[in-house]
């Protein structure tokens, strides 16, 4: 079977018709018109029902199109596999938020020296604003950012982590089960701020309640925000992840608050459009598995 057959049909159902798929190919719309019918021959069925300029997808066509989306793909990532073992990078230059660098990065990193033990990588550590001014500038390769969004970048979401309430050890709330979301109120809190859409939920929540609870203390530091609520100075929301060590070692407890939204604090790897590659899939799909 031609890939350039199955191409030209998925970008003919992509783009709507011919002319604009052949514009994308960079061939001719006779071309077009050629593989597509190459390709009918070939599985010996109508994919397209054709009147004039407009044309629809034959139901044979939609249950091709799955598994010509899938040859296709498989495809390009067997060629770029094979491109850039050729001219794999001396080094990797990484961008990534402080939670990151604390919490993910070091067995990223590993994990790809192990399969690539030539590889060298330099980590810069800054906000995901930053990051994304260097990744615009050329200065970085790979990002690892909060949720953001930009025409000139590719983004691919690698981990989601359930923000929770923690507590220390012996605090009132550590045991009990479904506390009200008004009992807040009366308790003392670190609030870490991220900036992140999905903290903003917890603000909206805080602004429902009658009595709102006391923010003593409102840091931009997550590891600022942890070591309070271990030395006792309040409860705070946090992501799981970056208390696992604490919880485990039982000197940080999850609380459980009745009602409570779920909140997550999401970490996406972010590349240029021109920089995605095999190695920048490779990377991720290394990212999501180290969870």
């Amino acid at each position: 079977m031609n890939i350039e057959n199955i191409e030209a049909f998925v970008y003919v159902i992509h783009y709507g018709n011919f002319n604009k798929a052949a514009e994308a190919l960079y061939v001719t719309q006779p071309s077009v018109t050629s593989r597509i019918q190459s390709l009918e021959r070939e599985l010996d069925c109508q994919l397209f029902i054709r009147n004039g300029k407009k044309i629809v997808i034959t139901d044979k066509g939609k249950h091709f199109l799955p598994y010509a989306q899938h040859l296709l793909q498989t495809y390009q990532k067997a060629k770029l596999k094979l491109q850039e073992k050729k001219a794999l990078p001396n080094e990797i230059r990484i961008g990534c938020t402080l939670s990151a660098s604390n919490y993910m990065i070091p067995k990223v990193i590993m994990e790809v020296r192990r399969r690539y033990p030539e590889l060298q990588f330099r980590v810069i550590t800054a906000s995901t604003e930053e990051i994304l001014k260097k990744l615009l500038n050329k200065e970085i390769d790979f990002g690892f950012v909060r949720r953001i969004t930009h025409p000139n970048i590719h983004s691919v979401k690698i981990h989601e982590d359930p923000i929770r309430l923690f507590g220390y050890e012996g605090h009132p709330f550590v045991g009990r089960e479904d506390i009200p979301l008004e009992e807040l109120g009366k308790q003392s809190l670190v609030f870490f701020e991220c900036g992140s859409l999905d903290w903003m939920r917890i603000h909206r929540m805080f602004e429902s309640l009658d009595s709102p609870p006391r923010l003593e203390y409102q840091v931009d530091n997550m590891e600022t925000a942890k070591k309070l609520v271990l030395d006792g100075a309040g409860i705070c929301f946090l992501p799981t992840l970056y208390v696992e060590t604490e919880v485990n070692a039982k000197k940080l407890y999850p609380i459980r608050i009745a009602s409570l939204p779920n909140v997550y604090l999401q970490t996406h790897m972010i590349s240029l459009n021109e920089g995605y590659n095999s190695i920048f899939e490779e990377l991720s799909e290394i990212s999501k598995g180290i969870h």
